[in-house]
């Protein structure tokens, strides 16, 4: 399971930096409009993705600033965004790199934000939503990507693993 979380944690940098270099295309109007995905427009959506995992990432490791909200904007423009976010995702690849299968084993607490009740739970599976939720909003950055007439993104998997992830398909 490490080697598949290190790798999940390289592919969101893989992956958000596809989704940033599709966003750069925009026009400041086209980044904030509204095209019906959960947060609305893409520039809500890439800041929703990244306070939560400023909000994750505060939880598994105690450190970090965190904000309290979900529809969070942490930064209303495209490059101090991605300014943020390339440092967030190197946090994760850093932490997920500290981590070895005891970490994984162990559990951690938290609070969720929308409902205040403890929570106790393996670190593993905090770790699988937190990729996984990751992909989850990716998808609608894609949509709204394509509602405003751009080109579509290769964001599987897959394809990260035929270019920059070649070195996690060695035993």
């Amino acid at each position: 399971m490490l080697k598949q979380y290190r790798m999940f944690a390289d592919y969101n940098r893989w992956a958000n930096a596809i989704v940033y270099a599709a966003a750069s295309e925009l026009t400041e109007a086209e980044f904030q409009e509204n095209r019906g995905a959960f947060f609305g427009s893409l520039q809500r959506t890439l800041n929703h993705l990244l306070a939560a995992d400023r909000i994750w990432m505060k939880r598994f490791t105690g450190t970090g600033d965190a904000p309290s909200t979900l529809d969070s904007v942490l930064h209303e423009d495209l490059p101090s965004l991605l300014g943020a976010r390339q440092i967030e995702d190197q946090r994760i690849i850093n932490w997920i790199d500290t981590l070895d299968e005891s970490s994984l084993a162990a559990n951690f607490t938290y609070m969720p934000i929308i409902q205040p009740i403890e929570i106790r739970q393996p670190l593993w599976s905090g770790l699988s939503h937190f990729f996984n939720h990751q992909t989850h909003h990716r998808g609608q950055c894609h949509m709204t990507l394509t509602a405003l007439g751009k080109a579509s993104l290769g964001l599987d998997l897959a394809y990260y693993l035929r270019a920059d992830g070649k070195r996690w398909l060695d035993n």
